[in-house]
């Protein structure tokens, strides 16, 4: 696969990602913490919003594989 579609694919497959995430955390966070202290608010936002990066950087490494010799 050339290199630049490759990154176009990795460039909305991320922003899914991120759109797709914001509202599932949001979702739940709404749903079960309603009624809960500050400090778990902050807990779970802080865990949740460095969560993502887990498969944004999986996204990214994939993207910027070198492409592959046309003989192999």
């Amino acid at each position: 696969m050339p290199p630049r579609l490759r990154k176009l694919i990795g460039t909305i497959l991320i922003i899914i990602l991120v759109l797709a995430y914001a509202v599932v955390a949001t979702a739940v966070a709404s749903a079960m913490l309603g009624q809960s202290p500050w400090y778990i608010h902050l807990l779970y936002f802080t865990v949740t919003g460095l969560l993502w990066i887990v498969p944004a950087m999986v996204i990214i490494k994939w993207m910027e594989k070198p492409e592959k010799p046309r003989g192999e």
